[in-house]
């Protein structure tokens, strides 16, 4: 869920934090196609480290500059390239002219997250390769059918949408009787609805009536691609922002469940543990660069112990 994120989701500026030369990052966005052809933009950060290459699937409705301080950071750290890319009929990736096949949010898992590892696999074939996944980019691990690429897999603030799942008991009455209604009015969610970036009125609908469910995506008998989530094996390392309303505890064990076969290791991070509010996207921030980027960075590209923040209680 991302209601009222429209300041939230704002670009992220790189920033250098150390007055040491930090190694070059080379930037730029690129096009490629999706296996239907829908086309996608994407921005690449490559430099000349050699740790793995990083792929970075976004939360609904954020636009793909939200991530650009974490990618060139990763790079930075020895990523051999990351790449961050809009979903399709987001941010750049805008429905092309006479584009008439209905967009549905099981797309950006099914289409655009395998269309991005190829493009992303394109500029060192082979390379080993690491994921981050933001919310919707955490469950698009589970249906993309590509979890094998994956060496490791970083899921942030990844739960369930099921809405009697959360700590905000507006969402669902936003959701359904607003959000919904006004989805067969508008062919994109208007931005005035603060759900962040605007998104496909269908993909909206979509996402309703997961949330409606009390499995989530699980309960819909039309996507049958959630049976490849028992397949992942990938390491997952899933970290839980204590004051994010959506991430609750039930919200997220709810998701992570479906992973039954990857080895998962779980972390709460609390504004403690990061020095201010974190929530739902803050994570992504470049006030964190310092403190909680560098031991997610550390497990990601060289698969050391993640070492900030504590393992839920047994007894939640």
């Amino acid at each position: 869920m991302t209601f009222s994120l429209a300041q939230s989701a704002r670009t992220e500026t790189p920033q250098k934090n150390s007055t040491e030369a930090a190694p070059a990052v080379r930037r730029r966005d690129i096009r490629f196609d999706a296996d239907d052809g829908f086309p996608l933009a994407g921005t690449l950060f490559e430099g000349d480290g050699q740790k793995p290459l990083v792929l970075i699937s976004s939360a609904t409705a954020v636009p793909r500059g939200f991530y650009a301080a974490f990618a060139a950071a990763a790079v930075e750290t020895g990523a051999r390239g990351v790449l961050i890319y809009d979903y399709r009929g987001t941010g750049n990736s805008t429905r092309p002219k006479g584009w008439s096949k209905r967009i549905g949010m099981a797309d950006w898992a099914l289409h655009d997250m395998p269309a991005a590892a190829k493009a992303l696999d394109k500029i060192a074939p082979g390379h080993p390769m690491v994921g981050v996944g933001q919310s919707y980019g955490g469950q698009a691990l589970g249906l993309c059918g590509i979890s094998d690429r994956f060496v490791r897999y970083g899921m942030v603030a990844v739960m369930s949408g099921y809405h009697r799942g959360l700590d905000d008991r507006w969402a669902g009455p936003r959701m359904f009787l607003l959000g919904v209604p006004l989805s067969y009015l508008f062919r994109d969610m208007p931005k005035w609805m603060r759900l962040g970036e605007p998104i496909p009125a269908t993909v909206f609908r979509d996402w309703a009536r997961w949330c409606s469910m009390p499995d989530y995506f699980f309960d819909d008998p039309e996507l049958g691609e959630t049976a490849r989530f028992t397949k992942v094996q990938t390491p997952i390392l899933s970290l839980r922002m204590t004051d994010d309303p959506w991430g609750t505890e039930r919200a997220v064990v709810s998701l992570i469940k479906h992973y039954d076969n990857a080895p998962i290791e779980r972390r709460w991070i609390s504004p403690q543990d990061a020095g201010s509010f974190v929530g739902h996207l803050g994570f992504f921030r470049s006030r964190f660069a310092e403190t909680l980027w560098p031991p997610f960075l550390a497990w990601l590209l060289d698969g050391t112990e993640f070492t900030i923040g504590s393992a839920p209680p047994q007894h939640v």
